[in-house]
């Protein structure tokens, strides 16, 4: 079971997709917003979650007080599992929901910058695609934006763009998260 963890939807259920996704832990997700809070990166910021799954980490950004929040998730299964979720839990003026390819979505270009980018992507996506897609969002970064890579414990760090840097690295047993921001002008 998936559930949202604080905020004012705190401990609703989420649905998530039968198959072909791996939703982040309760308890990573918890330690992950702990972070990030401390970091005062959540409250009215521009969210956008890639390869969003079941949507479970922008809609833990939403409920914790996020201005807006998109969901990008290229499953059919996946992204109508979202829009189900964001419907539910009554968050359709926070929260959208975009059925496309995280590497397609990120080569747009954006109305309004991205104050945090949450990157879940299948473990097993290559690492050109993943520096592709960090390469994609670096123009549509604020300048003091947070970027925040889950990936698994096993695989390298990402190969960031010259334009950020990682500031930090949390392991949580399988699952590791990577922090980078755009370093000060």
């Amino acid at each position: 079971m998936t559930r949202i963890v604080a905020g004012t939807v705190g401990g609703r259920v989420l649905q998530v997709p039968r198959a072909g996704t791996r939703p982040t832990s309760e308890r990573v997700r918890e330690a992950l917003f702990s972070r990030l809070e401390h970091l005062d990166v959540v409250d009215g910021a521009r969210v956008l979650d890639l390869y969003a799954g079941s949507g479970a980490l922008g809609i833990e950004a939403a409920s914790r007080g996020a201005a807006h929040v998109t969901l990008v998730e290229s499953a059919r299964d996946a992204a109508d599992v979202c829009r189900r979720n964001v419907t539910t839990l009554g968050l359709a003026a926070t929260v959208q929901v975009v059925a496309e390819k995280a590497e397609r979505f990120t080569q747009r270009a954006t109305v309004a910058p991205w104050d945090l980018v949450l990157i879940d992507p299948p473990y097993d996506l290559a690492e050109d695609d993943l520096a592709g897609v960090l390469a994609g969002v670096t123009p549509a970064l604020t300048a003091h934006a947070v970027v925040v890579v889950e990936r698994a414990s096993r695989t390298r760090e990402p190969t960031w763009p010259p334009a950020m840097v990682r500031f930090d690295r949390r392991a949580y047993g399988d699952t590791i998260m990577w922090f980078a921001e755009l370093p000060e002008s």
